[in-house]
C-alpha cells in the first residue's frame, strides 16, 4: 500500500475514533463519517452502506456497555426491539421508490424544536419520572415510527429516541441513552442487512473505520454512564444543533 493510501486509512480510523466516542454519548455520528466516506471517493450509495458497518460495530460496543450498566433491560424493551427491526427494514425498502424530499425538508424543524426544548429546560433528564406510557405501547408506537424513518431517511433518530424516552418513558439522561443505542443497532442491523444485499459495502474501509469506532465508543460510553446527564447533555445539545444546522442548510440549497 502506499504512503497516500496509509495515510487515508489513518485519517479513516481517527475519524472513527471520533464518531464513535461522540455517537456512543448523543449520537450523531454519521455527521462525520459520511463526509468522510464521500471524501475517501465513495459513491453515495456505497457511503452510506459502509458507514452502516463502521457504526454498527461502534454502537453494538456502546450498547454492551449501557446493558452491562444495567441501563438497558432487555427484557423489557424485546418488543420493541423487534418492531424497530421489521420498521427498519420496511423504511429501507421504501426509499427504493419513494422520494424522502419533503421529509428531509421537516426534519431540521423538528431537530431545532429539540434543540431549543433542551436549551430551555437545564434539568431535562436529571432524574428519572413516571412514565406517561408503558413499555409495550411505547415500544411498539416509536419502533414503528422511528424505525421506519431510520431505514428510509434516518439523520437525527438517536436524537427523537432520547426526547420520547425522557419525556414519554421518565428515563433519566442514561437511561434514555441506553435504550437509544440499543434501537440505533437494531435498525442499523436491519438497513445493513439491505445495502449488504445490494452489495453497497467497501469491507476494507468500512472494517478500518470500525476499529476506530471501537475505541470511541468504549471511552464514550463509559464516559457516559460514570458522568450522567453533566456529560450527556451538553454533548447532545452540540449534535442536535450541528445537525439542524446541516440538515437545513441542505434543505435550502
Amino acid at each position: 500500500m502506499t504512503l497516500e493510501g496509509n495515510m487515508v486509512q489513518a485519517a479513516l480510523f481517527a475519524v472513527g475514533v471520533a464518531a464513535g466516542f461522540v455517537d456512543a454519548i448523543a449520537g450523531g455520528g454519521g455527521l462525520l463519517t459520511v463526509p468522510a466516506l464521500l471524501s475517501a471517493g465513495l459513491p453515495p450509495q456505497v457511503a452510506l452502506g459502509t458507514n452502516k458497518l463502521q457504526s454498527s460495530c461502534g454502537t453494538a460496543l456502546a450498547t454492551w456497555n449501557y446493558a452491562r450498566a444495567g441501563l438497558m433491560p432487555w427484557r423489557r424493551w424485546r418488543a420493541g426491539v423487534a418492531m424497530t427491526f421489521v420498521a427498519a427494514l420496511a423504511g429501507a425498502a421504501t426509499v427504493t421508490w419513494a422520494d424522502p424530499g419533503s421529509l428531509r425538508r421537516l426534519v431540521p424543524m423538528a431537530l431545532g424544536a429539540v434543540a431549543v426544548y433542551t436549551a430551555i429546560k437545564p434539568d431535562l433528564g436529571s432524574e428519572e419520572r413516571p412514565a406517561r406510557m408503558a413499555v409495550l405501547p411505547f415500544g411498539l408506537l416509536f419502533g414503528a415510527v422511528l424505525g421506519f424513518y431510520d431505514g428510509f431517511l434516518g439523520p437525527g433518530t438517536g436524537s427523537f429516541w432520547m426526547m420520547a424516552c425522557v419525556l414519554v418513558q421518565g428515563l433519566d439522561l442514561r437511561g434514555a441513552t441506553g435504550v437509544t443505542k440499543a434501537m440505533n443497532l437494531t435498525s442499523n442491523l436491519a438497513a445493513l442487512g439491505w445495502f449488504i444485499a445490494s452489495g453497497s459495502v467497501h469491507y476494507g474501509i468500512g472494517l478500518v473505520m470500525a476499529c476506530g469506532q471501537l475505541v470511541g465508543a468504549f471511552l464514550g460510553s463509559r464516559l457516559a454512564i460514570r458522568g450522567g446527564a453533566r456529560v450527556i447533555r451538553p454533548v447532545f445539545l452540540a449534535v442536535v444543533l450541528a445537525m439542524t444546522a446541516k440538515l437545513g442548510w441542505e434543505a435550502l440549497r
